[in-house]
């Protein structure tokens, strides 16, 4: 059954957008310095963001990568993540709607960037359909399917149950699907496409053990 969600804000995940993310831990590594940041972020096309999620980029497609470490670029040990939407879910102990005046508000920022396209309301089966094709993004770039696939609500706080996609690269995981907000509100989910060391945690765990892969997914994408 589909679950109510207020709002549903995303940008359409690119194939080219794809292939910058997963390249960034192998890029040139750029020295914290602000001046050396500056110039690549003017060569690339990136501008900071600090309205939509405290201390991230907004990159020359119009998403929002946040960094571990707050410079993604050629550093292998940092978990790095790719922002393609933005969801509203109901709350349901919020049944008058309390909320919604001032979570609209931050809602109404995302949907200010170019390009970016808002429903309201929305379901689940909307944020679905934007996993599945940001899905056959990284599936064109990766050039294979997604090595495992859960549905869960695990990492996404009160958000709806939805999709994870795991790849993984020699030496990164790949995760798509929602996740918990750690912005200044705390409370809206992401959806989002990261790449984080496989030495955050170990082998995938056996097929089934959807436990385990709550974890290990967790693993990867909080820190």
């Amino acid at each position: 059954m589909a679950i109510p969600v207020h709002a549903l804000v995303h940008r359409p995940l690119t194939v080219q957008a794809v292939a910058e993310l997963v390249a960034l831990p192998t890029a040139p590594q750029v020295p914290d310095d602000s001046d050396a940041m500056t110039e690549e972020m003017r060569r690339r096309g990136w501008e900071w963001e600090h309205q939509l999620v405290c201390d991230s980029f907004r990159t020359a497609h119009q998403h929002v990568v946040c960094d571990e470490y707050g410079n993604p670029f050629g550093n292998a040990g940092s978990r790095t993540f790719l922002v393609f939407g933005e969801v509203y879910p109901v709350d349901p102990r919020d049944e008058d709607m309390r909320n919604g005046p001032w979570l609209y508000g931050y809602i109404e920022g995302w949907e200010q960037v170019p390009g970016w396209v808002s429903r309201r309301p929305s379901t689940d089966e909307d944020c679905e359909a934007v996993l599945a094709q940001a899905a056959l993004a990284v599936t064109e770039h990766l050039g294979e399917a997604p090595e495992r696939t859960t549905v869960s609500s695990y990492t996404a706080g009160i958000g709806p149950e939805l999709t994870h996609r795991i790849w993984r690269t020699p030496t990164h995981a790949l995760i798509l699907g929602p996740t918990a907000d750690n912005g200044p509100y705390g409370y809206l989910t992401h959806l989002q496409l990261s790449s984080t060391p496989l030495t955050c945690a170990p082998d995938l765990p056996p097929a089934g053990d959807k436990d385990g892969l709550d974890r290990w997914i967790t693993a990867h994408i909080d820190w």
